[in-house]
């Protein structure tokens, strides 16, 4: 049976993608081994050179940078899936995932991973590592480190309930970072380097079991981008697997190379997924005025993101998360 298979979707970020795909390579060479300490959250590692039967498949979402020709070119052990157009984040990873559940031998992990992120050597390893060690866990995610040096806060969060998208839609949670109430949906009042538990990591760089997966189902498709990895570890958690954030990994993300060229789409899509998340997940437990209330906000709020970012130079208009 495979080890893994990685599925990237691409759009129009052909140099960063070669970037991924050198840093991927690489991390395919080694394996880890651990001994344990006392403690789980203290370990020394053991690296050591090895062979992965792994697989890796490119989702082109219909770049016009020529990103899928240079996969091609380059990259010849790389599989290159095209969409006609471009269909979408959630829609395109789906394509990937069904090539590789649609295997006679599918693998017993999948890492869902971006073009604008940049494994360390040892980085699959350590994740694949982790999924050996904690049967109960069905998604593990690594620290999302972006160009800065600042933490990708989008790397550990909570599920965004009404009362945590309130807090931070009215930006309590940055008001109070550390506070457990308000800072509960980037989880910023733990530290940064603590494993935890979490309910949803991002599909920036996610690594999924396979059994978990074929229980829980692919991504949504309504789900444009934005929302389709929360909506995923929200069915993966009702299954009952664990979500898990392992801080021991660290990963490189340059963040929004593909949305920001479609800041205003993006924008639109950021808070229409937010709204389709309530629908799908709490609109039925909460009173019909609270619904309402929160349509309007997510409404009010949108409106005024698109504004700002129509009133920016178009070379510095922000995506919604950003």
């Amino acid at each position: 049976m495979p080890d893994l298979a990685v599925v990237i979707v691409s759009f129009n970020t052909r140099d960063l993608l070669r970037d991924c795909l050198k840093a991927l390579i690489l991390s395919s060479k080694f394996q880890v081994s651990s001994s344990r300490l006392l403690s789980v959250e203290h370990e020394t590692w053991n690296v050591k050179h090895g062979t992965w039967n792994m697989e890796i498949i490119v989702v082109d979402n219909a770049s016009t940078d020529g990103s899928a020709a240079m996969v091609r070119a380059e990259f010849p052990q790389v599989t290159v899936l095209e969409a006609p157009t471009n269909i979408g984040y959630g829609p395109a990873n789906n394509l990937g995932l069904r090539h590789v559940l649609a295997s006679a031998e599918a693998p017993r992990y999948v890492l869902l991973l971006n073009p604008d992120t940049v494994l360390p050597p040892d980085g699959l390893a350590r994740l694949v590592r982790f999924l050996d060690e904690h049967p109960e866990a069905g998604v593990v995610g690594p620290k999302l480190v972006r160009a800065d040096g600042s933490l990708d806060l989008a790397c550990r969060r909570s599920f965004p309930s009404p009362a945590v998208s309130f807090y931070r839609l009215v930006g309590l949670s940055r008001l109070f970072p550390r506070s457990p109430r308000f800072g509960r949906y980037n989880l910023t009042y733990l530290d940064p380097d603590q494993p935890t538990e979490m309910d949803s990591g991002v599909g920036a760089c996610m690594l999924i079991r396979r059994e978990a997966l074929e229980q829980a189902g692919l991504f949504d498709e309504a789900f444009f981008m934005y929302g389709e990895d929360l909506d995923l570890c929200y069915r993966l958690k009702q299954c009952g697997w664990q979500v898990h954030y392992y801080p021991t990994v660290q990963v490189l993300h340059y963040k929004g190379q593909a949305s920001k060229q479609l800041a205003d789409k993006a924008t639109y899509e950021f808070y229409r997924a937010m709204l389709l998340f309530h629908r799908k997940h709490y609109a039925q437990n909460t009173f019909f005025l609270g619904n309402w209330l929160i349509t309007a906000g997510i409404f009010l709020f949108g409106g005024v993101a698109q504004l700002r970012n129509r009133l920016r130079p178009a070379d510095q208009r922000r995506v919604g998360s950003a």
